[in-house]
C-alpha cells in the first residue's frame, strides 16, 4: 500500500495537499516540509483565495491567447481545431548547482553524439571496433545514405538537440531519450516565461532567474557560425511544412523572434546547385536553412517523390556545400531509442569520459535474452517503439490489461527490431493546480532541455520545458496525450 499523509497549509488551495511518500516531491520533504528554494513560492500562495488562484489562472490563459501559443493533435477528433497550451502557475526551481551539473551532463551527452553521426557516415570505426552494432545502425529506418561522406560546415550534424530527463525517486537525474531530428516545445519555454512574467510579476522578481529569453539569438548565432564560407552576410530562414503543421506556432514564433523569414518549399527553388527564396525583389540566395520538415519530405529528387513540401535539388546543394541544413538529414539514426541504450559506451569512446547523465536500463526486443525477459515481465515494463515520438505507441505494463499485453506480444515478436522495453520509472511529482477541483495535487513531470551546437559554439538554454502528466496518476506528459506544462526557473548562484 502506498503511504500518504494530508498536509494542512495556510493557503486554501493548498490545503489537504496529498503527500505520498513513495514518490519523490520536488517542493516538498518526506516530512512535508518545503524545500528551501520553494519558500518564497508558497509564501505567496498563502496569500491567495481559491478564487483568487482561479483569476490569475484564467489571467494565464489569457496571455497565451494573446500570444497565439497554440498546438493540434493529428489524432484529435476536432482535426484543425488549435487548443491553447495548457499551463501551470506553480514553477518548477532548480538551484544553481543542480543545473550546473545538468547542463555538463547535456553538452557531453551531444557532442558525443554528433561525434556519432559523423562516424557512421565516414569511417564507421565504432561499428568495425564492435561499440555498437553495425546491424543496430543500417536497419534504422532514418539512417540515410545519401548522408554518406558527407562533412557539413563546422562538421555540426545535431545543431539543435532535446533532451529528454526525469527526476528519479532516488534524486538522480535520468535520460529518457535523445530528440536530434527536429525537437520541438522551445518556443512554449519562452511562452511560458512571458505569461509568469504578467501574470505572478510579484513571486518573479523575488527570485534571481536565469533568463530564457536569449534563446532566439543565440539560435541565429549558431545558424551563423555553420553558413557556407562563402556566405558574407549568410541569410537564414526557417522552413515550416505550412500552417496545418502541429508546430507551426513554433515555426512562425521563432523566424519572428531571430527576425529571418519564415518559408514553406513553395518559396524556394535550386539553381546551378544553389539556394534562392523568391522575393517581390528578385530571387535572394539562402545560406541556411532551419528545417522543419521531415527527411522523407525535403528532396523529392533524393527521397519521396511525391512530396510537395521540400525543394527539389536541395541535397545536391548540400552536398556541394552550398547550403547548409539544420538539423542535418540523417540525424535520426542517432535517436533511435535502441540506439539511446549504446549513448553511455559511445561517450566513452570519442570522449574518453565517464557520463555524467544517467540512461534507464533498456532491453533491446531484437536481443534474444532482452525478447524473452520483455515476454515474461512485460507488467513490470513500459515498452516503446524507437521510432515514434509524442507518447504514441507507448504500453505500460503495470496500467495494462492481459489482453493489451497479449496484443503487445504479437506486435513485437513480428517486428522485434521496432520495440525497446524499460523498467517504470518513478517520475517526481510536483505540486499542479488541478482547475477540476481548485486545489494543488502532486502530478508526474519531466524537463525537456535545448542545447545547441555550432562552429565553435555551445549553448544550453538555462530551463527548459517541464512536462506535466495533468491525469492523476499518468506518467505519460506529452501535449498530444493531455499533458501541460509549467515554467523552469534555474537559479543563478
Amino acid at each position: 500500500m502506498t503511504q500518504s499523509t494530508q498536509h494542512q497549509f495556510t493557503s486554501d488551495v493548498l490545503t489537504n495537499y496529498p503527500l505520498n511518500l513513495a514518490l519523490l516531491d520536488e517542493v516538498f520533504n518526506k516530512e512535508g516540509k518545503v524545500n528551501t528554494h520553494y519558500t518564497k513560492v508558497l509564501d505567496q500562495f498563502s496569500c491567495y483565495s481559491v478564487e483568487d488562484f482561479k483569476e490569475l489562472n484564467e489571467h494565464a490563459k489569457l496571455s497565451f491567447f494573446n500570444q497565439g501559443v497554440t498546438f493540434a493533435v493529428y489524432s484529435d477528433k476536432s482535426k484543425g481545431v488549435e487548443r491553447i497550451f495548457p499551463f501551470d502557475l506553480f514553477p518548477r526551481i532548480i538551484p544553481a548547482a543542480e543545473w550546473q551539473r545538468l547542463e555538463e551532463g547535456i553538452i557531453q551527452r551531444n557532442m558525443a553524439i554528433n561525434w556519432f553521426i559523423h562516424d557512421i557516415y565516414h569511417e564507421k570505426l565504432i561499428l568495425k571496433d564492435g561499440v555498437v552494432p553495425a546491424e543496430l545502425i543500417f536497419s534504422s529506418k532514418h539512417y540515410t545514405k545519401a548522408m554518406l561522406g558527407m562533412k557539413p560546415v563546422g562538421n555540426i550534424y545535431n545543431h539543435i538537440s532535446g533532451t529528454d530527463l526525469i527526476k528519479h525517486s532516488d534524486g538522480q537525474y535520468y535520460v529518457l531519450e535523445d530528440n536530434v531530428r527536429t525537437p520541438s516545445g522551445v518556443s512554449y519555454v519562452l511562452s511560458n516565461r512571458e505569461a509568469m512574467k504578467k501574470t505572478l510579476s510579484g513571486l518573479f522578481r523575488k527570485y534571481n532567474i536565469r533568463s530564457v529569453q536569449d534563446y532566439p539569438q543565440h539560435l541565429l548565432s549558431m545558424m551563423q557560425s555553420v553558413a557556407p564560407e562563402s556566405a558574407d552576410n549568410p541569410n537564414c530562414v526557417v522552413l515550416t511544412p505550412g500552417m496545418y503543421n502541429s508546430a507551426y506556432y513554433e515555426h512562425s514564433f521563432l523566424a519572428h523572434n531571430m527576425g529571418i523569414p519564415l518559408v514553406e518549399g513553395r518559396d524556394l527553388f535550386v539553381d546551378k546547385n544553389f539556394v534562392y527564396m523568391k522575393t517581390i525583389y528578385g530571387p535572394k540566395r539562402v545560406d541556411v536553412i532551419y528545417r522543419r520538415i521531415d527527411d522523407d519530405f525535403i528532396d523529392p529528387l533524393v527521397f519521396r517523390p511525391d512530396s510537395v513540401l521540400g525543394i527539389p535539388g536541395i541535397m545536391a546543394a548540400y552536398r556541394e556545400g552550398n547550403v547548409t541544413l539544420i538539423n542535418a538529414p540523417g540525424t535520426g539514426a542517432a535517436d533511435d531509442k535502441a540506439v539511446y541504450s549504446y549513448v553511455p559506451a559511445i561517450i566513452k569512446y570519442y570522449l574518453n569520459e565517464e557520463p555524467i547523465l544517467n540512461n534507464v536500463h533498456t532491453y533491446r526486443c531484437e536481443l534474444e535474452t532482452d525478447y524473452k525477459y520483455v515476454m515474461e515481465h512485460m507488467e513490470e515494463l513500459v515498452i516503446k517503439p524507437v521510432d515514434e515520438s509524442g507518447g504514441y505507441g507507448i504500453l505500460i505494463g503495470s496500467r495494462s490489461t492481459k489482453e493489451e499485453r497479449d496484443e503487445f506480444k504479437r506486435i513485437i515478436t513480428a517486428n522485434r527490431r521496432k520495440y525497446i522495453a524499460q523498467p517504470v520509472m518513478s517520475l517526481s511529482v510536483h505540486a499542479t493546480f488541478i482547475e477540476e477541483e481548485n486545489v494543488f495535487e502532486p502530478r508526474h513531470i519531466d524537463l525537456r532541455t535545448y542545447a545547441l551546437l555550432g562552429k565553435d559554439k555551445q549553448f544550453v538554454l538555462k530551463g527548459g520545458l517541464s512536462r506535466v502528466a495533468l491525469r492523476k496518476g499518468s506518467l505519460i506528459v506529452n501535449s498530444s496525450q493531455g499533458g501541460g506544462s509549467k515554467d523552469t526557473w534555474v537559479l543563478e548562484e
